[in-house]
């Protein structure tokens, strides 16, 4: 029995016959061959080179100019000897001490961690002399015409200096506190006027504090109004939306001016019973 092959281009002829060979079938069926053929060769071309490709790369890069690569500038730093020492040079000065207090001195011995063994009792002034002397590193006579002399500390600046402010600092704790107009009690009373609890949280049973957190201005309006910790289902824009209503609170004050200040408050959702 022979081997039957159905795709030679005869046994299509025969199937075809009398049909529109037009049609994407036969065509498909006629090229078969010549297709599998070229995708057989492609495909081996493409595997070939992907295979060989390391050895390839490795091959070219032999040609690529040393001078190209990056090289590293080692620069010596030859650094200048110290100049001689010049042993008939006269020493420096001692130190020169200052003049005495108008105060009194008396020394106030500092502590010393020692062995029990070398310990050297040593009694501190009395009350009496620290009444007419004041503490210090050794005892010193006070001289009673000596000039008062006061250190400016480290950092400030003059007196007489303007003071300035910073316009968009915000404090979080200043002298005087911004409050609501009338007190905590008004606060109260605005927001069970202006409160709706959200009907989704009554479903639910929802309820307990909203913490809001926001900026008192200068001119006691509220901005920046948003939620540090909620409790869901709608509670927490109800707070804020409350909040955006209030009217403008009494501003924080820090040095006699008017200050922005970051504010938290919470506001409790309560289910009647």
């Amino acid at each position: 029995m022979s081997k039957l092959d159905i795709l030679k281009k005869d046994w299509i002829d025969i199937v075809f016959a009398g049909r529109n060979k037009e049609y994407g079938a036969y065509q498909l069926r006629k090229d078969n061959v010549k297709h599998t053929n070229r995708a057989v060769i492609i495909g081996g071309l493409i595997f070939s080179l992907a295979i060989a490709s390391p050895i390839i790369i490795k091959y070219l890069s032999g040609f690529v100019p040393e001078d190209t690569a990056k090289k590293d500038i080692l620069t010596e730093v030859v650094l200048a000897s110290p100049p001689p020492v010049d042993e008939k040079a006269p020493p420096p000065p001692p130190p020169v001490e200052p003049p005495p207090p108008k105060v009194d001195q008396v020394r106030f011995p500092p502590p010393v961690v020692k062995p029990d063994e070398e310990v050297v009792e040593e009694e501190p002034p009395t009350v009496k002399e620290l009444e007419k002397a004041d503490p210090g590193q050794k005892t010193i006579k006070g001289d009673p015409n000596a000039e008062i002399v006061i250190n400016t500390p480290v950092g400030e600046g003059p007196i007489n200096q303007e003071k300035t402010e910073d316009s968009n600092q915000i404090f979080t704790n200043v002298e005087v506190l911004p409050t609501f107009p009338g007190g905590i009690e008004q606060f109260g009373k605005f927001l069970s006027k202006n409160l709706r609890y959200p009907p989704v949280a009554r479903d639910a049973g929802i309820q307990g504090r909203v913490f809001c957190q926001f900026v008192v201005e200068k001119d006691g309006s509220l901005t920046d109004i948003k939620v540090v910790r909620g409790i869901g289902g709608g509670c927490d824009e109800e707070a804020v939306r409350v909040l955006k209503n209030s009217p403008k609170w009494n501003p924080g004050v820090q040095n006699g001016r008017n200050v922005r200040v970051s504010y938290t408050i919470p506001i409790f959702f309560q289910l009647q019973q």
